[in-house]
């Protein structure tokens, strides 16, 4: 069991991306007393870390009933759908790979985040707090992307985040709010498998129009406090801007399951260029 691209899209490049785009900032600032190829020979063992921490509760996730269930109608090519795996087996492959996460987070670095991960994983999934409530689906992902985040930097620059720069955990939590108010652009083009499964997202409970509405200009305000936050120059600036502002417009333009899988995509994209800001 893989993986899925959209979790590759959203958690193991992105957050990849912030430890070691983070560490470089944090080692310039320091007066480049650790040299970049240090941490770029470290790069992949950040994204293992990632990807170790992100398979257990993607199988978490998919075993549940009422995944299963939504995903017969979306995904019946998966795993269990399908019937190549049943729960019980989903289940002792994902009690099989949370101890690698927590020996690779032993050995890498990040293991609070980990353990941090596997409570939101039980919350969000076992808990079924993703499901119950609009806010605390968004709060899980929120935490979920700074765990996801600081772990990824704790493994980049091979130490402990409040030890390396306490700079970074102010920037952590304006990333929490950033996801929190946004990162329902992943439930647009779910909201059919959502309805069925009797999930509380965000557009299903506020409405389609408004839920657009709201999250386009949450995108819009942040990137201008994101590029405030980091005092950067024209380039950046024009750039995350338009990025922001296409997200924006998609969402309140191009309507549907497929233009909004895009909009996603571009989100994502947005969210790697505010990760690139503090280099």
């Amino acid at each position: 069991m893989a993986v899925h691209p959209k979790r590759f899209e959203t958690i193991v490049v992105p957050q990849t991306v912030f430890g070691v785009i983070t560490s470089l900032a944090m080692y310039e600032e320091e007066g480049g007393l650790v040299l970049w190829g240090r941490v770029l020979a470290r790069t992949p063992r950040v994204m293992f870390w990632v990807w170790i921490n992100l398979l257990p509760f993607a199988i978490d996730n998919q075993r549940q009933r009422a995944a299963i269930m939504e995903d017969k109608h979306n995904k019946p090519w998966r795993t269990m759908p399908s019937g190549r795996m049943t729960r019980e087996q989903g289940k002792a492959v994902m009690m099989a790979f949370y101890p690698l996460a927590i020996a690779a987070s032993f050995q890498l670095g990040g293991l609070e985040q980990c353990l941090a991960l596997i409570a939101l994983g039980y919350g969000y999934n076992d808990l079924n707090l993703a499901d119950r409530n609009w806010i605390s689906r968004n709060a899980i992902n929120a935490l979920g992307f700074c765990s996801f985040a600081s772990g990824a930097l704790d493994v980049a620059v091979e130490q402990s985040l409040p030890d390396a720069s306490r700079d970074m955990i102010g920037w952590l939590g304006v990333i929490a709010a950033v996801v929190f108010s946004t990162v329902q652009t992943q439930d647009m083009a779910d909201q059919i498998g959502d309805r069925l499964r009797g999930r509380a997202s965000f557009p299903l409970v506020v409405g389609d129009n408004r839920a657009r509405w709201l999250t386009a200009l949450s995108v819009t305000a942040w990137s201008f406090v994101c590029l405030r936050y980091w005092k950067t120059n024209r380039g950046p600036n024009i750039l995350i801007g338009l990025v922001g502002v296409t997200v924006s417009c998609r969402l309140l333009i191009y309507r549907g399951v497929g233009a909004d899988k895009g909009t996603f995509r571009l989100w994502n994209v947005w969210m790697a260029g505010l990760y690139v800001l503090p280099l």
